[in-house]
Order: structure tokens, then sequence, then C-alpha cells
């Protein structure tokens, strides 16, 4: 199975059938990042957003208990060698200059997640790697694009 998601990342649309799936994927992602590297991870509600970052966190040596930051707009989490910051722009209507003031700590020798990617676009640095989950019958359908 660790196979099949290794050569899966770059594949246009993989089907997961678990949360728990869905962070293997994550992980297998995970493995090919470097601080610097920011994913956009777009999805409708309950989409699995946070469970896919949950597991590239994990991946990376995460222990902490990871969590949507919804409200707090932002966590850093310290992975093995490497901090990882998970963003949510979902309260956003756009990123002005004073906020992206706020946000701009997140991305500095990080690698960065951010949820809801399209409130900040042509603020935020470009991503590596876009992922965009949706609900496909009791799973999620995940399609990972390297930039």
């Amino acid at each position: 199975m660790a196979a099949l998601y290794a050569s899966a990342v770059v594949a246009s649309e993989t089907c997961t059938r678990s949360p728990e799936e869905t962070e293997a994927l994550a992980g297998a992602l995970a493995r090919r990042l470097r601080a610097g590297d920011v994913v956009a991870v777009s999805g409708e509600l309950g989409a699995g957003k946070t469970t896919f970052v949950r597991g590239a966190c994990r991946a990376l040596g995460v222990r902490e208990r990871v969590t949507s930051p919804t409200f707090t707009i932002g966590h850093r989490y310290h992975g093995d060698g490497v901090d990882v910051s998970h963003l949510d722009l979902y309260r956003f209507q756009g990123v002005s200059a004073a906020e992206w003031g706020d946000l701009e700590p997140y991305f500095d020798d990080a690698i960065a997640f951010v949820e809801w990617p399209e409130a900040g676009e042509g603020a935020l640095p470009p991503p590596r790697f876009r992922v965009r989950l949706r609900h496909a019958g009791g799973g999620r359908a995940v399609t990972i694009d390297e930039c």
C-alpha cells in the first residue's frame, strides 16, 4: 500500500476510503517536502483538509495534536528537523498587506499547508503542490498537482 501512495503522489487523482488512507497519502507527499515549500489544500467543508494536513504533519515528525486553525488562523508545529505551519484562511475575503504581515512568519523556514488558499491568491507565496479533496461516495477523491 505504501508503494501505491508513493507513486500516487504525482497522479492526478486518488480515492481514499478512510481518514487513515487520506493521512497515508498525505504522508507520502510530506516525504517530498522541505522548508520553504507551500502546499495549497482546497475542498468544501468536511472534505478532509485538516485530516490531510494531520497525516502530513505526522509523517514530518509532529507529535503535537494537529487541529484545524479556523479561529486562530494558524498553528506552527515542530517536526523532525523542520517546522510545519498550518493556516486556515476560511474567514478571509482576501489578504491585505497588513494581514500578510501577520501571516508571513508562518512561511519563514517552514513547510506551510494553507487551507482555503483561494482567499490568499496573489498575496501568499506560490505553492509547490495543490491538493484538492472532495467527497466521493463514502470516501474522498484527492487530486495532487505539482506546480
